[in-house]
């Protein structure tokens, strides 16, 4: 129906996108770790609650996902 050009102009090009928030990378999904960036502290990951959503306990550092 349209042009491979259109389609990739338009932002419909190939499909391979992972995601938000990774996709099937290790880490990603309901299980795993989030990790202070500052300080190391490592707490378990809570189902629907983004790592990037949490503070560290020990320093206040936003906590990102293992």
């Amino acid at each position: 129906m349209f042009t491979k050009s259109f389609r990739n102009r338009f932002g419909q090009g190939q499909g391979r996108g992972q995601g938000r928030r990774g996709g099937n990378k290790p880490g990603s999904g309901p299980s795993g770790d989030c990790v202070c960036p500052k300080c190391g502290h490592k707490v378990p990951h809570q189902a629907g609650t983004p790592c990037e959503d949490m503070t560290c306990p020990k320093c206040g550092t936003k906590m990102i996902r293992e």
